[in-house]
C-alpha cells in the first residue's frame, strides 16, 4: 500500500536496483536514471519530497518546463517514457495506489529513417582514417561486420579468430561468430602489429595500453566524419550502412539478421523500405 513518508529518492533508487536485477542495458539504465534524477530535482524545486505529494499537475508542469528549456520532442518523449516505467514499477510494487503518470501524452516527432552512406562516402570515410591504423580498422569492422560499438569496444584478442570475430553475449545481445572479408582483416592485422603492448586484454587499448572507451571511439570517428565532410552521421550509421548494403546486394534478410544480432527478424526487415528501390533496379538489371 501507499507509503506516505517513502521519499521519490527512495523509491528511485528502488527502481534502479529493480531495474539491475531485469539485467536491462546499462545505457538504458542511466537514461533512466537521469531522466528520474531531474524529474526529483524539478519536484525538490517545489517543494515536493515524497511520493504522495506528486500529482499528475506536478508531472505535466515538470514536462511544460523540459518544452520551456527546447528540449526536442524526442527527448521530452524519452523522459515521459522514464517517468510512466518508473511509476508503473511503483504501482506494480504497490508503493503507491494510483498512478499520476499513466495519463501523460508523448509529444508528436518525426522518426528519421536510419542514415545510409553512399558508396561515396564509404569510401571517403576509409580514405580520411586511412593512415590511422587503429580508427581505421575499427572503421572498417563496423562497415565490414555490422557489430554494434559496444560489442567492437568489448572485443579480446582471444575473440580475433583467423577468418571471423567472436562476439560474446552481452546486456541482452546474443553472441554470434563473424565472418571477416579480407579488407577487415587486412586492417585488422595492421592495426594489431603495431598495438602497443599491455596487460589489458581488449583488441583495441588507448597509446598508454588502457582500453579505449565507447566515448573515445565515437569522438575520434566524429572526427574522421567531419574530415570526409560526410554531413549528419554517427557511429551506429555505419552498422545501418552494413545491413542496407547487404540487403542490396541480395543477401538473405535471415542471413542478415543473424549477422546483425537482430532478435526479431521484423528488425531487419524495417531496413527493405529504405534500400527496396536500389533492390528493384538491381533485379531489372538481372544484377540480383
Amino acid at each position: 500500500m501507499e507509503n506516505t513518508v517513502t521519499t521519490i529518492q527512495i523509491a528511485h533508487q528502488k527502481f534502479i536496483s529493480f531495474l539491475k536485477e531485469k539485467r536491462k542495458a546499462s545505457a538504458t539504465i542511466l537514461a533512466y536514471g537521469k531522466d528520474i534524477d531531474q524529474l526529483i530535482t524539478f519536484l525538490d524545486k517545489n517543494g515536493k519530497t515524497s511520493l504522495s505529494e506528486v500529482k499528475q499537475a506536478d508531472l505535466e508542469a515538470f514536462i511544460e518546463s523540459l518544452n520551456k528549456e527546447n528540449y526536442t520532442q524526442k527527448s521530452v518523449s524519452r523522459k515521459i517514457n522514464s517517468i510512466k516505467t518508473f511509476y508503473r514499477f511503483l504501482k506494480q510494487g504497490e508503493t503507491i495506489t494510483e498512478d499520476p503518470a499513466v495519463f501523460l501524452v508523448h509529444p508528436k516527432y518525426e522518426i528519421k529513417p536510419p542514415r545510409i552512406l553512399s558508396k561515396m562516402e564509404y569510401r571517403a570515410l576509409r580514405d580520411a582514417c586511412r593512415e590511422d591504423a587503429r580508427i581505421a580498422s575499427i572503421v572498417e569492422l563496423l562497415l565490414q561486420t555490422g557489430i554494434r560499438i559496444g560489442e567492437l569496444a568489448a572485443l579480446t584478442l582471444e575473440d580475433i579468430k583467423e577468418t571471423s570475430i567472436v562476439i560474446k553475449p552481452m546486456e541482452g545481445h546474443a553472441g554470434r561468430e563473424i565472418p571477416l572479408n579480407k579488407a577487415a582483416r587486412g586492417s585488422l592485422q595492421k592495426y594489431i602489429a603495431i598495438r602497443p603492448k599491455s596487460n589489458e586484454n581488449a583488441v583495441f587499448i588507448t597509446k598508454t595500453g588502457k582500453p579505449l572507451l565507447i566515448r573515445n571511439i565515437r569522438t575520434a570517428i566524429d572526427r574522421y566524419f567531419r574530415i570526409a565532410d560526410i554531413k549528419d552521421a554517427k557511429v551506429n550509421d555505419l552498422r545501418h550502412t552494413f545491413i542496407a548494403h547487404h540487403l542490396m546486394e541480395g543477401t538473405s534478410l535471415v542471413v542478415v539478421s543473424k549477422l546483425a544480432g537482430h532478435k526479431r527478424l521484423s528488425t531487419t526487415e524495417k531496413y527493405l523500405d529504405l534500400v527496396k528501390d536500389q533492390i528493384e533496379e538491381k533485379v531489372k538489371l538481372g544484377e540480383l
